[in-house]
């Protein structure tokens, strides 16, 4: 999204802004083909004069563009060769995701990179799964008006960690690396029963091209942190002291130490992590929180406590992914006589696609079961797995509260006096919504240990909820139109006050892009995506050489883009 300037001739500095939202698409056009935007944004300064400035949506690149001779949108094998067809076309991604726009030392002047990142791609003509893939672009800024151009782009190397899969959300962290995520943990017990079969041995196959590999599923599920040189240069590692889950969004705390997680799953949980150091985030704590329910209305609410799973080092989990086995980690069975028999635990995880297992840790393999096996060893030590997709995270810091997006608050959240657990019991809202974390500084776990970190989640209630309709209305929308439905990526813009929020949802005809102004509460559509799209990829950029700029892309019409005419709010420009 494109930035107004606010410089030195302008009447005053920003007070306040304000979005005025639009309709919802009528034409078919707009409904099957645009990604486009007709909201407005008024600007208040100081001095008490407004400026009204439209809205639109520009469009970077689409995947499958040629750039400066190359593809957008391609995947690479661990080799580092653009995986193509039997006619030698290359597989192009319609699953653009996250953007991290950042700026670079030692670029040239107006000169920026922006990673990508592409959920999934087409299967190969095998059947196969091909690996996802990030792009870095070089990108160029008309000063003059902020506009942004892509002149350069390439896929990023992932074959010194095994490649990527799935990246969905993520985030650039305070000391400008992209931080990014996998959204896949396959099933590790399932592998193992059935190697030939299951989907990691496959999608090995296909990026190593080698028919005769064995999978690993340890190698995916983990937070991957991408650092870039003035050159274009990529250094790629995966975090594996962070735990393994189908990570959606990751945020980093003004400590940059403490890490809150968003978990893409059906049941999954929530999770925080404390690095040893700052800006490090190669060895430190994990924790799972218990969710003690204090409401049930506007989404419900609760006390969060926390329970200590391990604490652990990349280089060491990273061994035990390359030696061990899920059976190595638990004793595992489905039957209840046996469980009870034998003095099992019962869990209930998306490992085991939701259903109800027996399991035990043996003995010593505690570290492998926290790191490698996180919901399931969560769920044993008695943490809350119960929540649906917990979709992006995002903090105020100024409030000291964080925004995190329940896609679907049904399934799991329910209460269900058969489930192993029932933390979570809360009404039927298939539209979802957004909640409110709030924080406090050290506290302790559950068992009395403390937590040393300033940023503990400590309390969890809906903030914005959206509508399910009991009847479709005339465009077919099964949840209330001009409320949230089905919150996916979510962003916080600190100096105009408004969290942003992109869906992804079955209950809205198409899906929209909102602002959410926290202090006067006002919600306004401001983007709305071609049918069948997702609205992710947000990434806010408040002050880009004097313009402020939202990233948003479109996974399915397969955009990556920004909004034109949003206000500058940072320091003036020299």
């Amino acid at each position: 999204m494109h930035g107004v300037l606010a410089s030195s001739n302008e009447p005053s500095k920003i007070k306040s802004v304000e979005f005025f939202g639009m309709n919802a698409p009528k034409t078919q056009q707009e409904k099957a083909e645009l990604m486009y935007s007709k909201a407005s944004v008024e600007v208040t300064y100081n001095n008490g004069t407004k400026k009204t400035v439209p809205l639109s949506y520009e469009t970077l690149f689409r995947p499958g563009d040629v750039i400066n001779g190359k593809i957008a949108g391609v995947t690479m094998n661990a080799k580092g060769q653009v995986m193509t067809k039997s006619d030698g076309t290359p597989y192009v991604s319609t699953a653009p995701d996250m953007n991290s726009l950042m700026k670079v030392p030692g670029l040239p002047e107006n000169t920026y990179y922006l990673i990508s990142h592409y959920e999934s791609m087409p299967k190969n003509e095998n059947g196969l799964e091909n690996p996802g893939t990030m792009s870095l672009s070089t990108v160029k800024m008309d000063t003059a008006t902020g506009e942004l151009t892509v002149v350069d782009i390439k896929p990023i190397d992932f074959s010194a960690v095994h490649g990527i899969w799935k990246p969905c959300a993520g985030l650039l962290t305070p000391w400008n690396t992209h931080l990014g995520s996998e959204e896949t943990d396959p099933d590790a017990r399932a592998h193992e029963k059935n190697p030939s079969a299951s989907a990691v041995t496959n999608f090995m196959k296909n990026y190593y091209n080698d028919p005769t590999i064995t999978g690993n599923p340890y190698y995916y599920g983990h937070v991957p942190e991408v650092t870039v040189d003035s050159k274009g240069g990529t250094k790629v590692v995966k975090h594996y002291s962070m735990g393994r889950m189908a990570f959606e969004r990751v945020k980093v705390m003004p400590d940059n130490r403490t890490v809150i997680y968003g978990v893409d799953s059906n049941p999954g949980g929530m999770f925080m992590y404390v690095a040893d150091k700052e800006k490090d985030l190669s060895a430190g704590t994990l924790y799972a929180a218990k969710w003690v329910q204090t409401g049930m209305e506007n989404g419900g609410s609760a006390n969060l406590e926390w329970i200590k799973l391990g604490h652990a080092t990349d280089k060491e989990i990273e061994k035990l992914a390359d030696t061990t086995k899920f059976s190595d980690i638990f004793d595992a069975t489905d039957d209840a006589v046996k469980g009870k028999a034998e003095g099992y635990k019962t869990i209930k995880t998306a490992a085991n696609g939701g259903k109800v297992e027996w399991v035990k840790v043996k003995q010593g393999m505690e570290t492998a079961a926290a790191f490698l096996e996180t919901h399931r060893y969560a769920a044993y030590l008695g943490a809350t797995v119960e929540f649906n997709k917990m979709e992006g995270l995002d903090f105020n810091e100024k409030d000291n509260k964080a925004y995190v997006a329940i896609s679907y608050q049904e399934k799991t959240m329910l209460a269900d006096p058969t489930a192993p657990a029932d933390d979570i019991q809360l009404p039927k809202i298939s539209a979802g919504g957004v909640y409110e974390l709030s924080f406090q500084p050290n506290r302790n776990t559950m068992d009395g240990r403390k937590i040393n970190s300033h940023y503990v989640p400590v309390r969890m209630q809906g903030k914005l909820m959206g509508e399910d309709l009991a009847t479709p209305d005339a465009e077919g929308n099964t949840a209330n139109v001009d409320k949230i439905a089905n919150p996916d990526n979510v962003v916080f813009s600190q100096d105009m006050r408004t969290l942003f929020i992109a869906e992804d949802s079955d209950k809205h005809e198409n899906n929209y892009t909102w602002a959410y102004n926290v202090d006067t509460k006002k919600l306004s559509r401001i983007l709305s995506v071609p049918g069948g799209g997702e609205s992710t990829g947000l990434q806010m950029v408040e002050n880009l050489d004097g313009h402020t700029y939202l990233m948003n892309s479109s996974q399915n019409p397969g955009y990556v883009g920004y909004l034109s005419g949003l206000p500058f709010m940072g320091k003036d420009k020299k």
